[in-house]
């Protein structure tokens, strides 16, 4: 069969691009070569409907093996009782767990997407906006922190069936136990999503959500540093006190219904080549080297903020404790959309977003995110946080200086040239 070189000369242009820029999408990390590895494989080619030991094909006795092993090691990772590996995506796990417990109609209460949330917390656009209805809180004007009181006088007045805390551009840790007190007050499910901090609270260096979270979801491709993915955990099933049943009217345990959620509910046969390296990507982070991984991030995170704000960049909630920040750019005269535009012609990546109370579209916007989780995997530490910030401020700062900004993106290529990625692949 003759090669693809379309194709191929393509990847390999994404190769390059990723070596020479500053990534700094919040969302985005690098693997592992093994986990890239373990992705292009031959269990791509298997088909596995159902889970270990219950599939509705033949020949699956290998790829349960690894899926199991995927599991173990997740529950193993968060101290958990339960694990499903198998959702494609972080917002297909949300999905599955929405219509394991609710009803077309029924409230949810969730952060506000303007105010740093998620598309699958409620908004308009997407499912979960769509198929319930969607009631929302947001962040204090003036601090930029999640308005706990609002929260709460919201839950008390709409009675949702689920909370759903997490956000998808919020800087600071969680007050899981508050939440759950107000939800246990109003009768709601609580459903943390944690596709950002993840690999943070693996380590012991944000709150733990599952002791105060009937439901825990992730993304595993972003601070966990595994493939693109997601994932459902429990730290403990439990027997479903709300009579909530299953498609044949049955009642039974919370771990039933969520697996039947996800298959048959929302996805068919499982992507076993991607779950074979999310096992990959789970043994990593059971290393010390992935501790010590972690607390550079937030180290690397915090480092950058303070040399942002030395340069007077408006940080939403002054700083962070996580792995990202968002930015108002407003005092800087410079829109979200043009921001993202300037920083891509010097090889700087990232991306718009808007602030709380923010007076532009959401095509537009006024701030920009950041994260460290990709930068702090290709070995960077506090000391370069401030050319990064520095290399953003001489772009912002002269956002309409061509000349300027070629240059500068010959420094970003020269100063990346030291932190080398996959050099296996030549």
């Amino acid at each position: 069969m003759q090669r693809d070189t379309q194709v191929f000369d393509l990847i390999r242009k994404e190769l390059e691009r990723q070596r020479h820029g500053i990534e700094l999408i919040a969302s985005e990390n690098f693997t592992s070569a093994q986990v890239m590895e373990a992705m292009g494989n031959v269990m791509t080619n298997k088909y596995a409907e159902g889970y270990p030991g219950r599939r509705y094909y033949g020949g699956c006795e290998i790829v349960d093996q690894t899926e199991q092993l995927a599991i173990d090691r997740l529950k193993q990772i968060f101290n958990i009782e339960y694990a499903n590996v198998q959702p494609h995506s972080g917002a297909q796990a949300n999905a599955a767990v929405m219509l394991a417990i609710l009803q077309p109609g029924d409230d949810i209460l969730g952060l506000d997407l303007s105010m740093g949330g998620h598309l699958t917390h409620g908004s308009g656009v997407n499912f979960s906006g769509k198929l319930y209805k969607p009631h929302f809180y947001g962040v204090v004007k003036e601090t930029g922190l999640v308005d706990y009181d609002m929260l709460e006088a919201k839950a008390r007045e709409v009675k949702p069936k689920l909370i759903i805390c997490g956000a998808s551009a919020y800087s600071r840790d969680w007050d899981y136990a508050r939440i759950r007190k107000v939800a246990d007050e109003v009768g709601a499910f609580v459903m943390a999503d944690i596709a950002h901090p993840a690999g943070l609270i693996a380590k012991g260096l944000l709150s733990d959500p599952f002791d105060h979270c009937h439901f825990v979801t992730s993304t595993t491709h972003k601070t966990l540093r595994g493939p693109r993915g997601g994932i459902i955990m429990m730290r403990k099933d439990f027997d479903n006190t709300l009579g909530l049943k299953d498609p044949k009217g049955n009642i039974r345990p919370m771990s039933n219904l969520i697996d039947l959620a996800v298959f048959p509910g929302t996805q068919g046969g499982p992507l076993e080549h991607v779950i074979a390296a999310k096992a990959v990507a789970f043994g990593e982070i059971l290393s010390d080297e992935f501790t010590g991984y972690a607390q550079q991030v937030v180290k690397n995170a915090q480092a950058m903020a303070k040399s942002f704000v030395a340069k007077d960049y408006q940080i939403i909630s002054g700083g962070t404790d996580n792995h990202l920040m968002l930015i108002d750019l407003r005092n800087k005269n410079i829109s979200g959309k043009k921001a993202e535009n300037v920083l891509g012609l010097a090889d700087i990546t990232a991306n718009k977003n808007m602030v709380p109370f923010d007076d532009k579209s959401a095509f537009v916007t006024s701030g920009v995110r950041f994260g460290v989780a990709a930068i702090t995997t290709r070995g960077m530490k506090e000391e370069h946080m401030e050319f990064v910030v520095n290399a953003i401020d001489k772009a912002l700062t002269n956002p309409d200086n061509e000349t300027l900004l070629a240059q500068l993106k010959g420094e970003v290529n020269n100063f990346m040239s030291q932190f080398v990625l996959y050099p296996e692949m030549g």
